[in-house]
């Protein structure tokens, strides 16, 4: 995988102000965004001299694709100027060439987020070294303990069952059961 990356390299690049507004004319309007798409990977495979003008080497940025989009379907933008970037092994990577202020603004915001996780997952792992140590230690005293609470439960057993040996050899009187008075009918005069 390092080897494909180091041997991939930037032979030629170029910025471009496509244009769609003439080509999106004719098409429907639920259909706009996603020829808008098309039409910049096609003009992309022409100008950056793409074999056999195979659409399917040109890759487009997340950032051009949501620029693209950003007012929805039906309204993509007019014309759009974009970066090209022909590799070595024939692929062309299209980006925006001017990031918009709130995008870049994003783009700021998640890589301080990125950043923070970061800082965090290393804090994360000192503590759990630190934790480890400490929990050593108190691993011991969890066992001798565990081993007294196993030791006094044991004598609780021992205890019990003398206890049920002296019951058992004992005599015991069995208790008077108590009848309740049962009514009989007695029979109406005749």
């Amino acid at each position: 995988m390092a080897d494909k990356k180091a041997e991939n390299k930037v032979v030629l690049e170029r910025i471009y102000i496509v244009p769609l507004s003439a080509k999106l004319r004719p098409v429907p309007r639920y259909k706009r965004a996603k020829k808008a798409v098309k039409l910049v990977r096609e003009f992309m495979a022409r100008h950056m001299k793409v074999e056999e003008r195979d659409v399917s080497k040109v890759k487009i940025d997340k950032l051009l694709n949501h620029e693209l989009w950003f007012r929805g379907i039906r309204k993509p933008p007019v014309k759009i100027k974009v970066k090209a970037k022909k590799m070595s092994d024939g692929n062309v990577i299209v980006e925006l060439a001017e990031i918009p202020k709130i995008l870049q603004f994003k783009i700021n915001r998640e890589a301080k987020k990125s950043e923070a996780a970061s800082k965090e997952e290393k804090a994360e792992e000192k503590k759990e070294v630190k934790e480890e140590k400490a929990e050593e230690g108190k691993e011991e005293e969890k066992k001798e303990a565990e081993e007294k609470k196993a030791a006094v439960v044991e004598a609780g057993f021992k205890h019990q069952e003398m206890e049920a040996k002296k019951q058992k050899h004992q005599i015991m009187e069995k208790p008077v059961k108590r009848q309740t008075p049962v009514q009989r009918n007695i029979p109406r005069g005749k």
